[in-house]
């Protein structure tokens, strides 16, 4: 039987999550109709031997791919590899989907066309298990969206997405390797080759909210500081190539996102002490390769962030002020 789906799930020492992760999937109406590949990346706990219950038990549908590590990139890359689904989700190995709403997905995926399927999903706090809709209510108008019109009331995340896989295997998709804060790469790296987002009101990825372990908290942030600067340069030089051709609209996107993108970096700056000499130097490094990458992005991203704008304008003489002043805006260092 044709697979309708392919879940991609990158795991690494997820052995406390996993088999609620895939236990999520196991409903018997739709088991032949997906595959889930658990891409192992070098776990160093029972992951991989978690995995391997289900594919013994279900191998037509759970299968385990083993891998030396390569960090979150390389798990999709290798998935999108081996991906036989007609479209393409990836699930991350501590989060999990809600089971009646991904059972409506992948029936619903039977008749799409659409090169990008969104959906709606949860916030999941970890400790008190409260959830938080992320609902896209702008895409609920029509069902089916040219992606220039969806572009321009929303922006699309990794949570709520299906992909065409098509698209990401014929454009050759890949993302960077031993590198953290990929998921923009995911999600903009396909946009030249999509021309319709069809929309489904569902509820089916459950986003766990954790502790301050995770890559996206401030610690993590600045733990990989080097990792989210290589991604932001790794984007601009992709927007100057896609600038040349590119429709106005999906240009506007992309460079809006990287913009944001940018904007984030600033508050990593900030979030260290402002007497920090060395990440002073890196802020002001960055800053000039952004400038000399791609002039638009510089222009966009001090659009997008007013505290950039300040430290350009007084040319990082301010430094220390600037920083207090973003520290304390953003409660950056409050018990």
């Amino acid at each position: 039987m044709e697979k309708i789906l392919t879940v991609t799930i990158p795991s690494y020492n997820v052995e406390k999550y996993l088999k609620q992760t895939l236990d999520s999937f196991l409903a018997e109406e739709i088991l032949e109709e997906i595959e889930v590949l658990i891409v192992d990346d070098g776990s160093k706990d029972s992951t991989a031997a978690i995995g391997k219950e289900y594919e013994r038990k279900y191998p037509g549908t759970f299968r385990v791919i083993s891998k030396e590590n390569g960090g979150h990139g390389s798990t999709i890359n290798r998935g999108i590899q081996e991906a036989k689904g007609r479209y393409f989700k990836v699930v991350d190995g501590d989060d999990w989907v809600n089971t009646a709403d991904f059972i409506k997905l992948v029936k619903a995926l039977k008749t799409c066309t659409a090169e990008y399927v969104v959906t709606n999903y949860y916030e999941v706090n970890d400790k008190t298990g409260e959830k938080t809709p992320r609902e896209y209510k702008e895409l609920g108008k029509k069902k089916i969206w040219k992606f220039e019109e969806a572009a321009s009331v929303t922006q699309i995340g990794m949570h709520p997405l299906v992909i065409k896989t098509e698209i990401l295997k014929k454009n050759q998709i890949r993302l960077d390797e031993h590198c953290f804060y990929v998921d923009v790469e995911y999600i903009l790296y396909p946009v030249p080759y999509v021309n319709t987002v069809e929309f489904l009101d569902l509820y089916v990825y459950m986003y766990r909210l954790a502790v301050t372990t995770q890559s996206v908290s401030i610690q993590g942030y600045q733990k990989h500081i080097d990792n989210h600067i290589t991604v932001i340069l790794h984007l601009t030089e992709f927007f100057n190539q896609y600038a040349k051709t590119g429709t106005l609209e999906k240009v506007e996107y992309i460079g809006k996102r990287i913009a944001q993108m940018v904007g984030d970096q600033i508050t990593i700056f900030v979030s260290f002490p402002e007497t920090d000499i060395s990440i002073k130097k890196k802020f002001i490094d960055f800053d000039r390769k952004l400038k000399e990458l791609s002039p638009e992005i510089y222009r966009r991203s001090g659009e997008e962030s007013g505290s950039l704008r300040l430290f350009r304008k007084t040319g990082f003489r301010g430094y220390k002020w600037i920083v207090k002043m973003c520290r304390k805006r953003n409660h950056i260092g409050e018990e």
